[in-house]
C-alpha cells in the first residue's frame, strides 16, 4: 500500500497508518504528482493525503481496467472523510476507506452506488460476473423490474423486492433444492453416451427474445444482450487423467473443448480433480493455475468406490482404480455431463454438483454496537435470511439489506430457531443464525450444529461474550484460570451442576456465573456461593455486572462474605474471584502468576 501526502498534516497521518500495517509504506518523490505515479504502478492500493481534484488529474491519464487497477483512497486534510475514489468493488476501496476512516476518526465515503445504497454488487460475490453488469446493476439500483433466473438455490446475499425469482429453464442440479419458486426444473437425462447439451433458449428463456433485464445464475454458455448479466456458480467439477509427462497445452485443450462441446462456462470451474498419484503431474498443475481453480487430488481407493458409467480394467490395471477422471469428478456426488473423453494423453469428464447451503452462526456481542465485530456485520449483510430471537434481531436490523427474510421468534424457541436456521440453510440459502455474546457460549450454536448435515458450509463466527464485557468492566480478573458455569437447571440436572461448582471451588478456578438467579430460581446462587466460600476466604472479590455494554449497565462490587443474592438477576453475570484474586483501586484483580499464601 502506498501513502503519498503533500502537507506536515498529511504525513503525521501517513505514519499513523504505515505504523499500524506492515504493509504500508511511504512513496516519495521529486513531486507529489510523481509520488503519486509512482504509487499506482507500484502498489496494490494508494491512499492520497492530497485534494480529490488533484488526484483526478493526475491519474486519468494511468486509468486502465478495475479489474486491475489498484484502490485509490482520498482522505482530505483534516482528516474528516476517507474517499473511495477508484477501484471501490474489484480493487477494494470502500473496505480500504473503511479500514482508514477507522485508525484517523473518520467517516467513510464510498463511491459505488450498491455500497452506497446498502445493495450488493454483483461483481463483490466472489463468483465470475459477465454480461451487461453495469447496466442491470443500474436496473436493480433504479427499482425497475429485473428477472432473477437460476438453475439451483445457491447462497446469494439478499436482493430487493425488484428482482423477481423466475422459473428456472436452465439444466438443472441434483440434490437437495428449496421447494420455492427458486427450485430447478427436472434435468435432462444422460444417455451416459455423450455430453448434455443445453436446450437453446426460447421466449422467455435467459438469451431469448423478451426485452427485460436479467439476471441469470448458470454454469451454461447462454447468448448475451445488453440487459443481461450472468453469475458463474461453482458449479463444475472436471475430473482429469493424463498418462505421465502428458503436455500441459494438450490437457488445458481438452479441458476447454469438453467444456465447449457440452455448452458450459469454463467460469464456473469449482475444481479440477483426479488421482493423488496424479497431484504432483506438470500438465494438469499447469491446466489447474491457467483456468485459476485448484488441484484437488484423492486415493486411489476413495476413486475406486465410486461408481461411474464407463469403467476401465485397464485403468484399474495401471492405477488401481476402474476410473479417474468420471470418479473424480463425481467423488461427492454430481450428475456426470461430460462422460470420459481422451485425447492422446489425457482424459477429461465434467460433473455438476449440487450447490450447499451456508449457514453462518453469528455472535452479536453483549449489546453495544462498538463491541460487535466487523466480521458479524458483514455476515449479516451476506445473509439472504436471518434467524434469531426477536430481541436479539431488532438489535441489527439496520445492517441488514432490502429483501433480507426475516425469521425471528420469542425466548424458549431455541430449537425451533436452530432448525428452521439449517433448513433454510439445506434449502441453498445464504442464512445467518445470531446470538448474543459468542453464539457458541450457551447459545445457538451447539443446537444448530447438532443438525446440520454435509450440504451446509457452516461459517463460525466469534463474538464478545458477556463474561469478557463483565470482567472488562470489573478489572482483570480472568488474569489466570478460570471456569464458565451456568446455574441454570432447565438442561442440566442441579445435582451436575453442583458437582462441577464444587469442582471449580476447589480447583480454586475463578468463576463466571451465568443464568445466576431467577423468578423461579431463587435459591441456587446461595447454594454456588456457599460452595465457594467453603473453599477460599470470606475476603474473595465477588463481582456483578448487569446489563454489561447495554443500557442500565451496572456494576457492584462485594465479597464472598457479604453479596446479597438479591441484587442479583438474569440479566446478571457474576464472577468470584480465586483465592489469588485482589481489589486493587477498587478493581478486581487476579495476577497472572499463583502466589500461595499458607
Amino acid at each position: 500500500m502506498g501513502l503519498v501526502a503533500a502537507t506536515a498534516a498529511g504525513r503525521r497521518r501517513a505514519r499513523t497508518l504505515a505504523a499500524a500495517w506492515p504493509h504500508a509504506r511511504p512513496v516519495e518523490g521529486a513531486t507529489v504528482a510523481d509520488a503519486l505515479r509512482a504509487a499506482w504502478t507500484g502498489c496494490d492500493a494508494v491512499v492520497a493525503f492530497l485534494a480529490t481534484g488533484a488526484v483526478v488529474r493526475v491519474l486519468a491519464p494511468l486509468l486502465g481496467d478495475k479489474r486491475t487497477d489498484p484502490a485509490v483512497v482520498v482522505v482530505d486534510e483534516a482528516a474528516r472523510h476517507a474517499i473511495a475514489l477508484l477501484g471501490g468493488h474489484a480493487g477494494g476501496a470502500n473496505a480500504l476507506a473503511a479500514e482508514v476512516a477507522a485508525l484517523l476518526d473518520a467517516r467513510p465515503v464510498v463511491s459505488t452506488a450498491t455500497d452506497a445504497t446498502g445493495l450488493p454488487g454483483l461483481d463483490t460475490l466472489g463468483w465470475p460476473v459477465e454480461g451487461a453488469v453495469a447496466a442491470v446493476t443500474r436496473a436493480i439500483l433504479d427499482g425497475e423490474p429485473v428477472r432473477l433466473v437460476a438453475d439451483a438455490t445457491w447462497p446469494l446475499p439478499a436482493l430487493p423486492e425488484n428482482v423477481h425469482l423466475a422459473p428456472p429453464h436452465l439444466p438443472a442440479m441434483t440434490g437437495p433444492t428449496s421447494a420455492g419458486p427458486a427450485s430447478a426444473a427436472p434435468a435432462p437425462a444422460s444417455t451416459g453416451t455423450g455430453p448434455v447439451v443445453p436446450t437453446p433458449p426460447g421466449d422467455d428463456q435467459p438469451g431469448g427474445d423478451d426485452q427485460g433485464w436479467r439476471l441469470l445464475v448458470t454454469d451454461r454458455i447462454v447468448p448475451l444482450d445488453g440487459r443481461t448479466a450472468v453469475l458463474r456458480p461453482p458449479s463444475l467439477v472436471a475430473g482429469i487423467g493424463s498418462s505421465r509427462g502428458a503436455p500441459a497445452v494438450e490437457v488445458t485443450d481438452l479441458l476447454h473443448r469438453a467444456l465447449a462441446d457440452a455448452g458450459l462456462s469454463p467460469a464456473s470451474l469449482r475444481c479440477l480433480a483426479s488421482v493423488d498419484l496424479k497431484a504432483d503431474e506438470a500438465g494438469i498443475v499447469a491446466t489447474a493455475d491457467a483456468v485459476g481453480v485448484p488441484l484437488e487430488t484423492w486415493p486411489v481407493a476413495e476413486l475406486a468406490a465410486v461408481d461411474v458409467p464407463h469403467p476401465s480394467e485397464v485403468v484399474r490395471a495401471a492405477v488401481g482404480t476402474p476410473s479417474v477422471a468420471e470418479a473424480a469428478a463425481l467423488r461427492g456426488g454430481g450428475t456426470l455431463l461430460v462422460p470420459k473423453t481422451a485425447s492422446a494423453m489425457a482424459t477429461v469428464a465434467v460433473a455438476r454438483h449440487a450447490p450447499r447451503g451456508r449457514l453462518a452462526i453469528v455472535g452479536l456481542g453483549p449489546g453495544a454496537a462498538d463491541l460487535r465485530t466487523p466480521r458479524a456485520v458483514a455476515e449479516l449483510r451476506r445473509a439472504a435470511v436471518v434467524v434469531g430471537l426477536d430481541q436479539y434481531v431488532d438489535q441489527v436490523r439496520d445492517l441488514l439489506r432490502p429483501g433480507t427474510r426475516v425469521l425471528a421468534s420469542g425466548l424458549g424457541a431455541e430449537e425451533e430457531r436452530a432448525r428452521a436456521a439449517v433448513a433454510e440453510a439445506a434449502a441453498g440459502h445464504a442464512v445467518a443464525l445470531v446470538g448474543s455474546g459468542d453464539a457458541g457460549v450457551y447459545a445457538m450454536a451447539s443446537p444448530a450444529l447438532d443438525h446440520a448435515d454435509e450440504r451446509i458450509d457452516v461459517v463460525g463466527v466469534p463474538g464478545v461474550t458477556a463474561a469478557l464485557a463483565a470482567s472488562a468492566l470489573l478489572g482483570a480478573p480472568l488474569g489466570h484460570d478460570h471456569a464458565y458455569l451456568s446455574l441454570s437447571d432447565l438442561h442440566t440436572p442441579w445435582e451436575v451442576i453442583a458437582r462441577r461448582v464444587a469442582a471449580a471451588a476447589e480447583g480454586d478456578f475463578v468463576a463466571l456465573l451465568y443464568n445466576p438467579r431467577s423468578r423461579a430460581r431463587d435459591w441456587q446462587l446461595g447454594a454456588a456461593l456457599r460452595t465457594f466460600a467453603a473453599h477460599r476466604p470470606p475476603h474473595t472479590p465477588v463481582g456483578v455486572v448487569r446489563n454489561a455494554s447495554r443500557p442500565g449497565e451496572r456494576v457492584h462490587l462485594a465479597t464472598l462474605a457479604t453479596l446479597d443474592p438479591a441484587l442479583v438477576d438474569m440479566y446478571s453475570v457474576v464472577v468470584v474471584g480465586s483465592s489469588q484474586t485482589r481489589i486493587v483501586a477498587g478493581r478486581m484483580v487476579t495476577p497472572r502468576g499463583y502466589r500461595w499464601h499458607p
